[in-house]
Order: C-alpha cells, then structure tokens, then sequence
C-alpha cells in the first residue's frame, strides 16, 4: 500500500458533540461553518473550528475515533457535555450523538468500523487512487469520553453492542466511575466493576483524563489492549492531565500507543486555556515534535507515537497551533518530521501505521 500522500489516523475528535451541542453542520467546509457562525459570541470557538468532513478527505484521514461525551457532573456544569442531573439524561444525550454518526452514514459520509474485517475493508478503499477522496467515507471508531452516561454496568453490553469499541472512564473534574483531570484519587467501587467489564468484552481501555491513582488501578485491573487516545508529555508540560515517563514506559510495554494532543494548553507550558494566545508561546504544528521526540528517546523507536488531535474538543483556531487553519493541515507534519530527522517509515508510523497495528493486534 502506497500513495502519494500518508494516509492519516486521528484518534480522537468529537464529532457528534459539535454537530448537536455547537449545531455545526460537518458536511460543510471548516471555511463554511465558520461563516454560519459569524457575528455569534455565545461560544469562545465560535467561527474558529478546524474540523469538518470535506477537511478530513483533503487532508487524507480516512479514520477517525470519534466520541460520545454526556457528563452527569453537577459540580462543574460549563464542562464540555457536562451538568446533566442523572445518569439516565447523560445516557439519552449520548444516544443523540450516536444517532447523528448514523445519519451521517445513511447519507455516505461516514462508516462506523468495528471489527478487524470491516477495518480492512474501509483500507482498501482508502488506498484505492482511482476513487477521489470526495467519495470516500470517512471510518469511525466509536469511543466514549467519561463513563458517566453508563447508567449501569449493563448499559455497557448494550453500548458494545452498537459499536462503542474504546471507552475513557475518566474527564475532567468528578466522575461516577473515575476522577479526572485536576484531580487525584482510585477508580471508584463502580469503575472498578466498569473496568473488569470492558475487559471481558474486548472495548479497548483509554487512559486519557484518569489520575495517577486511576492510571495505575486501571491498568493493573485490566488486561486487554490500552491506549493515551489525546496524551501529551509531563516531562515538557508539567501538568497532572500528561503523561509522566513512568506511565510513558508502563504503556509502551503493553504495547499502546499515545495519540499527540494538538490543544495549546497541552504543547507548551505556561499556556491558559480560554486566554492566552498560541502566538505568545510561538506554538506551532512542529511543537508537537518535541513531545514525539521525548517518547521516541525513551522508548528506543517510533512505534508508540501517533495523531489523537482533538482538534474539535470545544476550541478552534484560539488553541491551536499559529500555523494550522484546518485539520488538513496535518499532512504539513509530513516535512516538518523530515526535517527533524524522521525516516518515511517513521512517518508513516506516526500518521496511520501504529494505530493500524494496534487495532488489528486488538482485533485479531
């Protein structure tokens, strides 16, 4: 398999969250939504997005892994899908958001991928030059950010069996299953039973937004593949939502894989989230370079390394990189890596072959 351009993988976007929560249309260009948006203040990214369909296809990702998120966290109701009041409004809220990727797919602009057979199938398509990317779906892993709107522990089949295949039990702040980011502390009783739960029935763990405490018990606790689906590096930005080198070196030697984040906050420290500006900090696409770098010297190779770009996750061209105007831009890593010394096997490790290999290890 050849092309001109790498293939991509992103591991993380959360699509269906914009469409319904921010009303963004993704069969629209991220230049035409924008302009939907003009004049609009009641969001900070408002007229800023990266993300869209047509932008996925002209930069050549093909798949994504895009997420249900419903918090029923009351402490901090401005989360993003955060402040509903049970469990069982966070539930219907993440079936609203499945509900958008089938619409999406009714109308041939996605395909949820859920085994290693479909994945393969969608590949090939990909990889097919003589069919333009513009009629090409774009292939969805279905992933859960927080496991808030798991009303209980059967709601998990019940979400494997539509699809979900990754689950995150923690997010920001309190959760019903795990504390998240800013905070510390174990897995509660009922995530200990989450996580046993998805080990027996093959929906791959997410480490993202768990504590040091959760990280631990998480991956002690279960068994089957794991992986840092938006990760970036403690060593560089000190911050408890990184990853530290021990936990770096804890999921290489499971054979995960850490998707780099492109949220400013998360590139260079010292940055705020919802005000400073990226430019102040010279954040740029290569920035995320050096955190790719850090893993590639602690681990010995370039094969734990890949795109988690949460370039949607409710911030646009205010937290991102000075020089990305729309997710297509992360075909520009492919110079930018060159120039840092990394071979076209790296490249291409970095862009699509470590998830690829990862999922069919996952799903043999």
């Amino acid at each position: 398999m050849t092309q001109k351009r790498p293939f991509i993988i992103d591991a993380h976007l959360d699509m269906s969250l914009n469409a319904l929560e921010w009303n963004r249309d993704y069969r629209l260009s991220a230049h035409e939504i924008r302009e939907t948006e003009a004049g609009m203040n009641d969001k900070i990214d408002r007229a800023r997005g990266t993300v869209s369909l047509p932008d996925l296809r002209r930069g050549n990702i093909g798949l994504v892994v895009a997420t249900q998120i419903a918090r029923f966290n009351q402490s901090n109701g401005n989360l993003p899908g955060a402040g509903w009041n049970s469990p069982e409004q966070a539930w219907a809220t993440t079936q609203g958001q499945r509900a958008w990727y089938e619409a999406m797919e009714d109308a041939g602009e996605m395909v949820q991928i859920r085994d290693r057979a479909g994945l393969e199938k969608h590949l090939e398509r990909w990889f097919d030059e003589t069919i333009p990317n513009e009629q090409k779906p774009v292939g969805y892993i279905l992933s859960l950010e927080g496991a808030d709107s798991i009303v209980k522990l059967s709601y998990l089949e019940k979400a494997y069996g539509y699809g979900l295949r990754a689950l995150g039990p923690a997010h920001y702040s309190t959760g019903r299953y795990a504390p998240g980011t800013g905070l510390s502390g174990p897995l509660t009783p009922a995530g200990r039973e989450l996580v046993r739960e998805m080990d027996r029935l093959g929906i791959i763990l997410d480490v993202t937004h768990l504590t040091d405490e959760g990280f631990s018990e998480a991956l002690e606790l279960y068994k089957g593949p794991v992986w840092a689906s938006h990760h970036n590096c403690r060593t560089l930005v000190p911050h408890q939502r990184q990853l530290s080198d021990d936990q770096i070196r804890q999921l290489t030697e499971r054979g995960a894989v850490i998707g780099g984040c492109f949220d400013a906050w998360m590139m260079k420290p010292g940055f705020t989230q919802r005000t400073s500006n990226p430019a102040d900090f010279s954040i740029t696409i290569e920035t995320i370079i050096d955190h790719y770098d850090h893993i590639c010297q602690l681990t010995g190779n370039s094969q734990h390394i890949a795109i988690g770009s949460d370039l949607d996750g409710t911030y646009g061209t205010e937290q991102s990189p000075t020089d990305l105007d729309t997710i297509a831009d992360l075909q520009n890593l492919t110079d930018l890596l060159a120039k840092r010394g990394y071979s076209t096997n790296d490249i291409d490790n970095i862009f699509y072959k470590n998830w690829l290999q990862f999922l069919r290890n996952a799903w043999q």
